[in-house]
């Protein structure tokens, strides 16, 4: 059969090309020789495996790691490629588990104990598959055949999750003689994933480090986050002391009737890590005098800060909240982004000078008036004054608050300093993880339509800013933190499914955002929804969804 020559557009550039010819093959005329090789394709606006074929009048841009959505495709091919290497090296004897983020990298878990030598070993065996340039491709089969299959290579949690999806059909990636189901698009072959590194912690955990969007020049030094790891740590525990690690086992709990009593027991572990913070503040005797609270995005600081100063309060303690958004600077002092925009959440919109003195006043004993800031006319008013007795205790939530800049003159044993988020436990499988950043999407989803009337598709056009501020004001102080407060629960992605799929499927075809909504759906798509009525009016997750009686 003669094949046709088909137009298309690259990089808004007109080419002739054989008609057949895939994408990957496209890619190869224009960027060979490029720093990075293109991960996926932006086809008419819709993300494309390369290893699809191109067809007339499509409009392609090609697209490398440092696009957010092309570097999720590149981590899944990473996870891939060092599932192979482990099974090539340890002949399959060694299984590892991706268990949390950790420094824009992944903590890997293996089941057999490694030297450094061995990671080391495993490094360089993932290199060479990369020079080998394995390709890596889509097949269909029966569902029956690929439970078949995962429960062959002893991934009963894998087989477990494919039991309560409906398709008779299931899409796997295959890489040589391996197979592995993920939850996005894949890169088409391995040379494109030349960029990695394997930091050694103990004998049964490493780190996974790949370039971000954030820093996408380099692969930083690796920072280890204590604390951050511990509760990670301690949550998985729990986890597997319930026999709930993964999706599946979730589902097995819902499809049991089960699910109130988990419900009840979730809520109850995490108001038990209230009264643990309490405890601590409580042992100074009355010497702390601040509480500074702050965590990314939709992490359920608002519901968190009400219920420590119950919780305070109910030790003989006196809360008082003072909100820093009363401390932004003049309106005509407050600095602008490139595009001309406000930039509230830069630390220089802030009224540092006040808010520190402010501060210090009240815990010399003066007393002070209080600013309050109106947005409408962007000024601050002075009608409130406050003076701190023996049990007061003042909270403050915020961005900025773990910043070493704010409050430089209280003595530290003063101030106790908590960093919240949403560290979620729960993977979806062995080697597919619910990211914590998803998580906080989906919650601020919810929030944003139930609240601000807002459509998913302005949620995610919003979202690169906020990352952007999280990465600036948020994450870079997380260590300053005396305690680290996980806000997530393991029953909720259950419950946001209920609340943010409708909404999801409201993105049409023809919106930008719509890649990413179809990425989230596929995610919620392998958990079984559960009703509302059973979580509690003082729930963290009723900020979200709704109810709360805060």
């Amino acid at each position: 059969m003669i094949k046709d020559n088909i137009q298309v557009l690259v990089d808004g550039k007109s080419v002739d090309v054989v008609e057949g010819t895939t994408f990957l093959e496209l890619s190869k005329m224009f960027y060979e020789d490029s720093k990075r090789k293109p991960i996926i394709a932006s086809v008419n606006g819709k993300y494309r495996e390369l290893s699809e074929v191109i067809t007339k009048d499509d409009d392609i841009k090609f697209l490398d790691l440092t696009n957010y959505f092309a570097n999720n495709v590149y981590l899944n091919g990473l996870l891939f490629l060092v599932n192979y290497a482990f099974n090539e090296v340890f002949n399959g004897k060694n299984i590892i588990t991706v268990k949390h983020s950790a420094d824009k990298a992944l903590c890997i878990e293996t089941s057999d104990k490694i030297t450094k030598e061995d990671l080391k070993i495993i490094e360089n065996k993932m290199k060479s598959l990369v020079e080998a340039n394995l390709p890596i491709s889509k097949v269909t089969v029966l569902k029956s055949e690929a439970l078949e299959y995962f429960l062959k290579m002893n991934d009963s949690k894998k087989a477990k999750l494919l039991e309560y999806m409906t398709n008779t059909y299931i899409h796997l990636y295959k890489m040589g003689n391996m197979y592995n189901y993920v939850f996005s698009k894949m890169p088409s072959e391995t040379s494109c994933l030349g960029e990695f590194k394997l930091t050694y912690l103990d004998s049964n955990e490493f780190v996974l480090q790949f370039p971000t969007v954030y820093i996408n020049d380099r692969i930083k030094p690796y920072v280890h986050h204590e604390k951050l790891f511990e509760v990670f740590k301690q949550e998985k525990e729990w986890a597997k002391l319930i026999n709930i690690e993964t999706a599946g086992d979730l589902n097995g709990v819902v499809a049991s009737g089960r699910i109130d009593y988990l419900i009840r027991i979730s809520e109850t572990l995490q108001n038990n890590r209230i009264l643990d913070q309490v405890k601590e503040i409580k042992k100074s005797g009355y010497k702390i005098k601040v509480v500074l609270i702050s965590g990314p995005s939709s992490s359920g600081k608002t519901t968190s800060c009400y219920k420590l100063a119950m919780y305070l309060a109910s030790f003989g303690l006196t809360p008082k909240v003072i909100s820093m958004d009363n401390f932004f600077k003049e309106r005509t002092e407050t600095p602008k982004k490139a595009n001309g925009e406000y930039d509230f959440e830069s630390l220089d919109a802030l009224d540092l000078k006040l808010f520190n003195k402010t501060l210090k006043d009240l815990l010399d004993g003066k007393t002070v008036k209080m600013p309050t800031f109106d947005f409408y006319s962007g000024e601050k008013k002075f009608r409130d004054v406050m003076t701190l007795a023996q049990t007061d205790i003042l909270l403050i939530e915020g961005i900025h608050a773990l910043n070493p800049k704010l409050l430089p003159d209280i003595p530290r044993e003063y101030k106790y300093k908590v960093y919240l988020s949403p560290l979620t436990a729960i993977n979806i499988d062995k080697d597919n993880r619910m990211s914590t950043t998803d998580n906080r999407l989906l919650r601020r989803m919810i929030r944003d339509n139930r609240t601000r009337g807002y459509n998913v598709s302005r949620t995610l056009d919003l979202w690169d800013d906020v990352r952007e501020g999280e990465e600036k004001y948020v994450f870079a102080y997380q260590d300053e933190a005396d305690y680290v407060f996980n806000t997530s629960l393991i029953y909720e992605f259950c419950i946001l499914k209920t609340y943010v799929l409708p909404l999801l499927y409201s993105v049409k075809s023809d919106d930008k955002n719509y890649n990413e909504a179809v990425r989230l759906m596929k995610i919620l798509d392998v958990f079984l929804p559960i009703p509302s009525e059973a979580i509690p009016a003082d729930s963290l997750l009723r900020e979200f969804i709704g109810g709360s009686c805060f």
